[in-house]
């Protein structure tokens, strides 16, 4: 389970968080027991993905993820006040209009200062959910319209799981 919501697996974070784990290079000293513990170089993790819970709470849980992997990333604030947006609105249309499961893809792209958010589905659902349901037409779908204002390019690929609707965002380092 992922620490910052409790519902979410992250076998990228995982590893890498078990990675972070040994002494920093300051702490590289003879121990008591032999020689002294030399720590390993850190590879710099620039891929994560998270297996969602399908439920309204989904998108809240997606915004802490993101959040603490664009801090990670030195990615300035408004950077990340987009990315965040764009994290919530595709990960509730997720939830509002497709089938289980649900997947949270973060990459940070080299060239260019580009993040690439992405949120898998099942495809389809058969019915709206529970927020579309309670709500007039008015209140609802211009999420996807939000993603592509923000993004500098942004789409939907099929594939043979379902749905993954993305969008690409440029970055700045703070």
């Amino acid at each position: 389970m992922y620490p910052a919501t409790g519902n979410l697996i992250s076998p990228v974070a995982d590893a890498a968080a078990e990675n972070r784990s040994g002494p920093t290079t300051a702490e590289a000293t003879n121990t008591p027991d032999g020689p002294p513990h030399i720590p390993v170089p850190q590879p710099r993790v620039d891929d994560f993905s998270w297996l969602l819970t399908h439920c309204p709470k989904a998108a809240r849980a997606a915004r802490k993820i993101a959040a603490v992997v664009l801090a990670e990333w030195h990615t300035s604030e408004e950077a990340t006040d987009t990315a965040l947006l764009v994290v919530s609105e595709l990960v509730t249309n997720a939830v509002e209009h497709a089938q289980p499961p649900v997947t949270l893809h973060l990459h940070r792209e080299r060239a260019g200062s580009r993040v690439w958010v992405g949120v898998s589905d099942g495809g389809p659902a058969e019915d709206a959910g529970p927020w579309i349901s309670s709500c007039s037409d008015d209140e609802h779908g211009r999420g996807l319209e939000v993603v592509g204002a923000l993004a500098t390019a942004h789409g939907t690929r099929h594939h043979s799981g379902g749905i993954t609707r993305w969008a690409r965002l440029h970055t700045t380092a703070s």
